[in-house]
């Protein structure tokens, strides 16, 4: 299908996204708490990357400061200042100063000593445009989550990849690329989604 296809799919979705209430999203972003919590990849996670929600996105916040209370260290994806296309991951915490990206989105300000590799990772939390029923995921068309995940596609090691949206995000089939990484679990309010490779 082609590009334009795609791109109509975004407008679509986000629209769907963005209208949802302030309440709705308030309790959506509490019902991923209760759903992340019973995730059996934290049992073991020492690291998870995570996204600051914009543009009507499920609300990551309530979800970090849960791992907080679980001593489990949070990342946030920041635009790689040098490798065009790429993403680098800082920690998040409490005193973590945030600065606005070219997106317009909340980034922690770049500090060496706050870099962890992706593949110390344990999860990254992926946001997404719009998901099907096998797995798929479309994002906002920049590639960069395709390009972190990429490396570790069909491998044993590196971190796991859980997407996170709202239920009105999904479609019943999304027009794939060769560069497109499907997703082996999708969290959505109401669902936890599995499928395996």
């Amino acid at each position: 299908m082609s590009l334009s296809t795609r791109q109509q799919i975004r407008t679509l979705v986000r629209s769907r996204r963005q209208a949802i209430s302030s309440n709705q999203q308030n309790m959506h972003a509490n019902d991923l708490v209760v759903r992340v919590s019973q995730l059996s990849a934290l049992n073991t996670a020492k690291k998870v990357a995570l996204y600051l929600a914009k543009d009507g996105e499920l609300d990551t916040l309530p979800t970090i400061h849960w791992l907080w209370t679980q001593d489990i260290e949070t990342y946030l994806p920041v635009i790689h200042p040098f490798s065009k296309g790429q993403l680098l991951f800082l920690r998040y915490d409490q005193n973590t100063v945030l600065i606005r990206n070219r997106y317009q989105i909340l980034e922690p300000k770049l500090s060496q000593c706050a870099i962890c590799p992706v593949s110390q990772l344990d999860i990254i939390f992926t946001p997404l445009v719009a998901f099907d029923a096998s797995g798929q995921r479309l994002g906002m068309g920049g590639g960069y989550y395709d390009r972190t995940l990429a490396p570790w596609e069909n491998t044993p090691v590196g971190p796991t990849a859980i997407g996170l949206a709202h239920d009105c995000q999904q479609i019943d089939a999304l027009p794939t690329e060769s560069w497109d990484i499907p997703l082996e679990t999708i969290i959505t309010p109401s669902k936890t989604w599995h499928w395996s490779k």
